[in-house]
Order: C-alpha cells, then structure tokens, then sequence
C-alpha cells in the first residue's frame, strides 16, 4: 500500500474494531451484491452475518435503490417535530401489522441504541403518569446488549462495554445469564435446562421491593454475548413475573426482529406478549439507519391525556422517520413479503442446524448453538490469550472469502435470509478448513 493511502486510513477511528492491527492490514469492501461483497483487490467474499446482523434480504437489492433514489429526489427530508410525511404513516401501519398482540403504535429512532434509550424512558414516563413515579428501577441481565448510550450500557451486562465509563445509570440491576448451563451443550433449538433462571428476577424483586422496578429489558435471544438462547419456558416465566408484580417487559429484537427466527419477531415466534418492543437492523435490510420502538396500545393511551396541543412525551430525534429511511423500510417489508423471508428460517432451519452441527468434531469447538438462522461455534480459549484463537478464525475465513464475526472465543454466523443451500454448505466446508488450521 502506497504512503497516501496508509496516512488516509489514520483520520477514521473505527467502532468495535482493533484498529491499529486493521490499518496495518485493511479489509475493504467496495461493492455488495445479493450474498457475496467484493474486495478492494476484487475477492468475492460471502456473507456469513448479513453485513452486521442486518442486511436481511441481501445486498443491493434494485427494489430498495429504486425507492431511496426516488425519493431523495422527491422530499429529501421532513421536520421531525410537529411535521409529518405520508411514508412514515404508511410504514407504521406496515410494521404494527407484523407485530404480535396490541403492539400496535411505533416510535421511529435512528439506530438499536437509540430505540433501547426511547423504550427505558418510555417505561420510566409511562409508570410516572399513571401516578406509580416510585417505579424507577431498570433490570437487564448479565451478558446482554443493548447498545452503546448510557440507558443501554447500563441494563446491559457485557462488562467490557461498561468497564471504562464510570457508574453508568444508577438504580440498575441485572438477573443472571443463561449460558452454559450443564446439559444444555450442543443445543438444536431451544435448550431444555434453564427455566428457573427467570426467578433469578424474584430475587431482585425482594431485594429491591418490586413496587420500584420500572421494567426488564432483555434479548429474546443473546447475539452480541454470542448467541445464547433462552432455554425452554424461560420468557414464558418471566413474562408472568412483570405480571405479578406489575413490572414492564421489554424484548431487545434489534437482532430477533424481521425473520432471523423463522417469524416476523421474537415476540410472533416463542408466543410470549412483551409490553414494549426495540427494533432496527433488518427494519431497512441495513440500507438507510433506522430504528423503531413497539408499544402496546394500553401505553400509548396512557400519554393521550390533557390539553391536545401539549407535547405528550417530550422525546425524539431530528432524524425520526427520515424519508429515505421509511423509502428503504416500506421496500424492505414490500421484498420481505414477495419472497416470504420473513418465516424462510421456519423452512430451511433444519438444514441450516444439521449443516452447522456437523462442525461438531472440528479442532478446537466445545459447544455449537442454532436457533432459525443463527448459530453460535464455541471453541476453546487458547489459555492466557482469550479471544485470539476466534479472532485468528475471522481473519483466516476472511482470506478464504467468507464473513463471519467473533465475539469473545465465539464464532457467530447469522446470513441473509435468501442463503441456498449450497451456499450454507459453503459455509461449512470454509469454517472446517479454517478450524482445522488454528493453533
């Protein structure tokens, strides 16, 4: 590489990224097409975690660049405040028609972060004008994610995103995770042993007293800690938990949202009715940004009250319902429906688990996880040096013209819902030769 661009790379700080060892030796993509992105040398390289868990129906999709490139031309952007345009209406009404029960209002935000900072001050406002303003505690759970602001990072419980920025939110608590559970290994669906970990919030409860717990915030499904599934009647009691004690229940579907399960959300697939719902991602397929906060229609109404020309919540953003980003959401959910993405998982799981699990005997893998259309490979820790052995695995499956991304000692794999099956096979036959050559 030639002294100009090398000093080219240095003005970007890259997010979640070892940045020195990345401008050392630079990954870049400079076309998408469908499954596969190209390479600044010309490589194809398959998408093995849909860009960031969110390009959902592929890439360059014509449907989604006809309806952003038109409507750039047509209303580049509307005032978010007190103004409105038709595409954010049209889009809301789509997106309430996919969501279980009454989750039937929608608050548009910009980003995952951003939908989980709309949801907690939601709860947090919802609880104060029904005159319960004692309710103020949040509950997450250890090893969740839910984005980078102070709200998230604080209910999450991933501690190398907590560790540097001091006591983050106060008056937050956090149940226990779910992962490795003894007998849960090599889990095809949901795992069978776990459940009682949900009581883990009746502790909380009695040591904080449930009157002052606002809501549960969690991931029907763990994918940044690694994709740890919730074992079998787990949401179901936790659910009746919030019930008892008059606590909100949030599910982060930021990942689970849009057909990585074989349903339109989480909340559609385990048959369990949270009270508030984060979206994003594959809201768009990852085209424009744009993020999306479900509500049950008890509290919407809650705010609806007092004189009309008030402001009823005092939260937003400039770019809330962004037009080009309602363009990108009405395509996506036009191309979701034409090609039935959102229940494909329901179809080709089967495959995709007996296909992943076959890595089963590969060097260096203790525990494998499917759900839908994503999985989890385990390796073993090379000792004194966590996350190596997997990060070794990304820039080997790189070179060899797959995507796959790494969390801890944890491969992830979530592809775009329109994966073949050979290209599934492909996959597989790609992370066994890497597998076989780690160290």
């Amino acid at each position: 590489m030639d002294g100009g661009l090398r000093n080219s790379l240095e003005a970007y700080w890259m997010p979640f990224t070892a940045n020195r060892q990345f401008k050392a030796a630079p990954r870049l993509f400079v076309a998408a097409k469908d499954m596969h992105y190209t390479t600044a040398d010309g490589r194809q390289v398959l998408d093995g975690i849909a860009g960031l868990w969110c390009c959902n129906a592929g890439h360059g999709r014509q449907k989604i660049v006809d309806a952003v490139s038109r409507q750039v031309a047509e209303l580049d952007y509307s005032p978010a405040f007190q103004m409105g345009h038709p595409k954010a209406f049209e889009l809301a009404s789509r997106l309430a028609g996919l969501m279980a029960g009454d989750l039937d209002h929608v608050f548009f935000t910009n980003s995952g972060s951003e939908s989980v900072e709309t949801a907690l001050k939601i709860a947090l406002a919802y609880h104060r004008i029904r005159g319960e303003g004692h309710r103020t505690r949040l509950i997450g759970r250890e090893k969740g994610y839910h984005g980078v602001n102070f709200g998230g990072m604080s209910v999450g419980g991933i501690p190398a995103n907590r560790r540097m920025f001091g006591t983050l939110l106060a008056g937050v608590d956090h149940i226990r995770h779910t992962h490795n559970v003894p007998g849960n290994e090599f889990a095809r669906g949901l795992p069978p042993n776990g459940a009682e970990l949900a009581d883990d919030l009746e502790r909380l409860c009695a040591l904080h007293d449930p009157s002052t717990i606002a809501a549960v915030i969690v991931e029907p499904v763990a994918g940044s800690a690694g994709v740890i599934l919730p074992p079998k009647g787990y949401l179901e009691r936790l659910r009746a938990i919030c019930d008892r004690h008059g606590i909100l229940l949030i599910f982060d579907e930021v990942i689970t949202g849009f057909g990585r399960l074989g349903a339109p959300f989480a909340a559609n697939y385990f048959g369990v009715q949270p009270d508030i719902v984060t979206t994003a991602k594959g809201l768009t397929s990852g085209v424009v940004p744009m993020g999306a906060v479900f509500v049950r229609k008890e509290i919407h109404d809650a705010f609806m009250t007092g004189p009309e020309h008030l402001i009823e919540f005092f939260h937003g953003y400039t770019y809330s319902g962004h037009p080009l980003a309602c363009a990108a959401g009405l395509a996506a959910l036009d191309i979701y429906e034409e090609e039935e993405l959102l229940t494909r998982a329901s179809r080709i799981g089967a495959l995709w688990a007996d296909t992943m699990h076959g890595l089963r005997d590969a060097r260096h893998v203790i525990d494998i996880r499917t759900l839908g259309l994503i999985a989890a490979i385990e390796l073993e820790p090379i000792a004194g040096a966590p996350t190596k052995r997997a990060f070794t695995a990304f820039l080997k499956a790189y070179e060899k013209g797959l995507l796959i991304r790494t969390t801890g000692d944890i491969i992830a794999l979530s592809p775009p819902l329109i994966i073949s099956e050979e290209q599934i096979a492909t996959m597989a036959e790609t992370l066994r030769e890497v597998l076989g050559e780690l160290d």
